[in-house]
Parts: C-alpha cells; structure tokens; sequence
C-alpha cells in the first residue's frame, strides 16, 4: 500500500551509544501500530531518498509517530509504503 504524505514534525526518540532513533509524525499515513515499512523522498539534487520505518506509536494524544534512524526534515513531501506482512 502506498499513500503520499507530508513530514509534519520530527522528535528523537533515544540515543544509546551514539545511535540516535527518532520519531516523525505526517499529515497523513496509513501506517498503523506494529506495521514496517519505508518513506521515500527526493532531494533537492534528485537524489532518491528511502527511510525504513522499523515501528510506529501512537502517543497519549493519539498522534501517529514513525520511528525511523535518520529523520527527514519537516516539510518533506514523501510516498510511504506499508509492508503487509
């Protein structure tokens, strides 16, 4: 399943003998708790872009966060594809 979405705000989620994981939240998803998957995005230099996504949480406030190991910056157009197991 592929959707496009926008990065909306980003968050590091832990950082443990100099690796750092964070969180970024988009406008839209289709990614549910518990699903893989990766975003995809195209640089300004048309380089192809791919962030795996290696889990999702939902936060108290029901927010969508997908926990990636380098984060791509807000405001980043991206094609997220969800892994169907």
């Amino acid at each position: 399943m592929e959707f496009a979405a926008v990065v909306v705000d980003i968050r590091e989620e832990s950082r443990v003998a100099g690796r750092q994981r964070w969180q970024m939240a988009l406008d839209r998803t289709e990614f549910r708790a518990g699903d893989m998957g990766a975003l995809e995005a195209v640089a300004p230099s048309g380089t192809k872009l791919t962030v795996p996504v290696l889990g999702v949480v939902v936060d108290a406030d029901g927010e969508i966060w997908h926990v990636v190991e380098k984060p791509l910056a807000a405001g980043t157009a991206v094609t997220g594809r969800v892994d169907t197991v």
